[in-house]
């Protein structure tokens, strides 16, 4: 069996996230719930869905919904992170329902991250 290539890798990832986005449209906010098995017992999966009926109530079309492994940070699950256009992502933990709808009206819908529920703004990719 050939060896895999960061190359690989990142086209593997590309595909998967192509396969997982749940909306179709222009992609002005992408939300990425991380479902790693830690974040599955903190209960990821009712703030996924509480993000889709987000999403389903303001008939959005131009928000891409999709999931990832565990971020690391299995102490401050359940975690989403927020990418706005034009803006760093930020990483939002210890989520509830009742800050999914907040987090979802101001930084989703109005661009104004929720600073008291947000860990880190920005990314790092090693190169």
């Amino acid at each position: 069996m050939a060896k895999l290539k960061i190359e690989d890798l990142e086209k593997i990832t590309e595909e998967f996230k192509r396969k997982m986005t749940l909306r179709e449209g222009a992609g002005r906010v992408k939300i990425t719930v991380h479902l790693g098995t830690c974040g599955i017992a903190a209960g990821a999966r009712k703030i996924m869905n509480s993000f889709m009926e987000e999403i389903e109530k303001s008939k959005a079309t131009d928000i891409i919904m999709t999931t990832s492994g565990c971020a690391g940070l299995c102490s401050r699950e359940p975690m989403a992170t927020v990418e706005v256009i034009g803006n760093a992502p930020i990483k939002y933990v210890d989520l509830t329902i009742d800050k999914v709808k907040i987090i979802f009206d101001k930084h989703v819908m109005k661009g104004a991250f929720v600073q008291e529920y947000a860990l880190s703004v920005g990314s790092e990719k090693i190169q």
